[in-house]
């Protein structure tokens, strides 16, 4: 089952290139875990102190084993600091899927 996890950031105007770094390293160990499909990072138009990183994975297990992985958390850990709020996180995964998993019907669709 794809998850697409919608990871949204409100950074302090004066850490957003540290910040960009810090994504970009992110998104370079990820993509040596299990079920890494791919990454980007948005810039919200109007607010560019707003960041919406957007990770595809094959399933939501392969998200969580990234999410608690010790490389993920320790820069996490440094990008939390700053941030004016915390880390939003919302995992999504494509309606064919949910509704067979509702209905029964195998998930390898």
């Amino acid at each position: 089952m794809i998850v697409k996890v919608f990871i949204k950031r409100k950074v302090r105007q004066e850490s957003l290139m540290d910040a960009f770094h810090l994504l970009k390293n992110l998104r370079y160990k990820a993509m040596n875990y299990q079920g890494y499909i791919s990454g980007e990072t948005l810039v919200n138009a109007e607010n560019e102190s707003e960041l919406m990183v957007v990770s595809t994975w094959y399933s939501m297990q392969d998200w969580n084993n990234w999410k608690q992985s010790e490389d993920r958390i320790t820069i996490d850990a440094q990008l939390e600091g700053m941030q004016l709020k915390p880390t939003e996180y919302e995992p999504f995964v494509f309606s064919k899927y949910r509704l067979a998993v509702k209905t029964g019907v195998s998930r390898d669709l």
